[in-house]
């Protein structure tokens, strides 16, 4: 077989669907869409919740709980990356900042139990899970928790 001899199985190669020609394009005077109606126009059918005029199923649920539109999201920090640090260190959110072990000065931090704490630490955040803060002085460390300033609270309140 050569080259010039090669063809496209049959059916891989389809026509393309001319639409809104009449019907000498084979696809008649209302382009496959049916009838006239809402359905058969320009633009979004029918709206995906609709129920015809029914009361929808969103709006006949009770509404439950509150959702906040500025929640407080914790950068988080688990206890087996703080012994990177030297014993006796204090660790501030800055160092961790430096470290590049949380992203933002902005948001609050909280210190997690993952793992375990080897060094004698100073740790400074917003916020420890109970185990994390034993963990922290069974080591000989402390757990200092810091105030959250209105920078903190404020920019939760923006993003």
């Amino acid at each position: 077989m050569q080259v010039h001899q090669l063809r496209s199985p049959e059916g891989s190669r389809k026509r393309k669907k001319i639409v809104g020609r009449g019907r000498g394009t084979g696809h008649g005077k209302r382009c496959g869409k049916g009838q006239t109606g809402q359905n058969c126009r320009a633009g979004r059918a029918v709206m995906l919740a609709y129920e015809g005029g029914q009361m929808p199923l969103l709006r006949r649920l009770p509404k439950v709980g509150f959702n906040s539109k500025w929640p407080l999201k914790f950068q988080v920090v688990n206890c087996e990356s703080l012994n990177r640090f030297e014993e006796g260190t204090t660790v501030t959110p800055e160092l961790l900042k430096s470290r590049q072990l949380i992203r933002s000065l902005l948001q609050p931090v909280k210190i997690l139990s993952v793992g375990n704490v080897t060094k004698k630490l100073n740790v400074q955040a917003h916020c420890f899970s109970k185990s994390a803060a034993e963990k922290i002085t069974k080591a000989g460390g402390t757990s200092e928790v810091l105030v959250l300033n209105s920078d903190i609270l404020s920019s939760s309140q923006t993003a």
